[in-house]
């Protein structure tokens, strides 16, 4: 519409936000990454499932194998961690532990009173002789005071780190500006990973008016152990490769396995083709046969994951949408409303977690099996502008870990009613629908 009214303006706008795409040279590196994982898995087959139970779990493995992602592997541990005191010590014990290596990378990255004993222990771990890399995406971290206080932090400790996706065009570093990378990792001598929706940075984004309110986020911090460790690192190494022009040094095999979970890497975003966070988070939701929980801040599905989650609550699944009763961004807020009508005539039940938490949570729960955790959203900006790391665990622990937490919050939430919800002001229904046209660039 701007191109057909605006031409100059509109075509201006189209070259700078048109195109979801990456510069060539970072899709080549993803890719190589995705070929990592295929080669690991011919080499490795004894490490690979072919036919999980449930059945609808092998057709997934193999879908998500076809669009770049590791292969389902054995021998993983899964453990995840919740409440933020826990998180930050859970971090900080990982990265003392690390004796070579220490691959770090945050949306957004920042040195505050809750973050600094994990900043701390990576200094630390630098000046004990431990070869550090650190990624921040430059528009995800540039904004806060923290950020400064990090950067100089690790400057004089003397630690290798590097904008993500900087936005720098006086320097030749340019692409879409939208495209952020919303990964959260980290990897210690190739051993060990942590991943989840956790930033490093306060609860409160180090911002005056979310304590005035009280707002503190509330996020899922995943432990990994295992041969899945790999193909993490392998996605840290091709973000690496893409900002520093060579890759980190990765271990020839991947490590040994620690427990009985299966696990399987899922990276995403606008380095890889054909939608694969939404394919994943569909093809979850199909395969529910009694329940399935989403929980996530921000739910703008696209028609196909709407047909998806209606269609299984129609069809007798139990499907429960976990979201917060408040959120950090208004238009996004209004444009999830504006599914609220359909979810709750198809009998989805939402639960609305209250003020002032920001749930940023991101999981899904399908039965008693199968638990995806990462850092993708349910939203177009997750599924097409971000780049992403999920993982899908098929394990009794981590699934059984994620289910107590839903129903701790259930405990807590409201449960959203359709006359509740039809009974809302007119103003706002107007308010929602007109966010919801604007949901493909939020």
């Amino acid at each position: 519409m701007a191109i057909f009214f605006l031409p100059v303006v509109g075509g201006l706008v189209y070259l700078v936000l048109g195109r979801a795409r990456l510069p060539e040279e970072r899709r080549e590196h993803q890719a190589r990454a995705s070929e990592r994982f295929a080669r690991g898995a011919a080499e490795l087959d004894e490490l690979v499932v072919h036919d999980p139970e449930p059945e609808w779990l092998g057709g997934l493995s193999r879908l998500m194998g076809t669009l770049g992602a590791s292969p389902l592997l054995r021998g993983g541990r899964v453990e995840v961690v919740l409440g933020i005191e826990d998180q930050i010590d859970h971090l900080a014990r990982v990265v003392d532990g690390a004796r070579e290596t220490l691959h770090v990378a945050f949306y957004t990255l920042a040195l505050d009173d809750t973050t600094r004993p994990v900043l701390d222990a990576v200094v630390r771990a630098r000046r004990r002789g431990v070869q550090v890399r650190v990624l921040a995406d430059h528009l995800g971290s540039l904004p806060y005071p923290g950020w400064e206080a990090a950067r100089r932090a690790l400057d004089e400790a003397g630690v290798d780190w590097r904008y993500s996706l900087p936005v720098q065009p006086l320097r030749g570093r340019y692409q879409r500006p939208d495209l952020r990378n919303h990964r959260k990792v980290v990897v210690v001598d190739h051993e060990v990973a942590v991943v989840g929706s956790m930033n490093l940075i306060d609860p409160g984004y180090e911002k005056r008016s979310n304590r005035r309110k009280g707002l503190r986020w509330q996020d899922v911090l995943v432990h990994l152990e295992g041969p899945a460790v790999a193909a993490v690192e392998a996605v840290f190494a091709a973000d690496w490769r893409s900002e520093a022009g060579e890759p980190p040094p990765l271990a020839d095999r991947p490590p040994a396995p620690r427990g009985d979970d299966l696990v399987q890497v899922v990276p995403s975003g606008p380095g890889l083709d054909r939608q694969s966070a939404l394919r994943m988070t569909t093809a979850l939701v199909s395969g529910a046969q009694r329940r399935v929980g989403i929980t996530t801040p921000y739910f703008v599905p696209d028609e196909s994951l709407l047909h998806a989650v209606t269609s299984a609550a129609m069809s007798g699944v139990e499907v429960e949408l976990f979201t917060g009763e408040i959120a950090d961004k208004a238009i996004t807020t209004a444009a999830q409303r504006s599914y609220y009508e359909a979810l709750l005539s198809a009998g989805v039940r939402i639960w609305l977690y209250p003020a002032p938490t920001v749930l940023h949570a991101k999981h899904i729960t399908v039965d008693d099996d199968v638990v995806m955790l990462g850092s993708a959203n349910m939203d177009i900006r997750s599924f097409e502008l971000d780049l992403e790391l999920s993982l899908v665990v098929r394990g009794d622990g981590p699934t059984a870990a994620v289910r107590d937490s839903e129903e701790g919050r259930r405990e807590v939430s409201h449960l959203l009613t359709e006359e509740e919800w039809a009974a809302r002001p007119r103003r706002h229904r107007v308010v929602e629908d007109l966010a919801s046209l604007t949901s493909a660039l939020q």
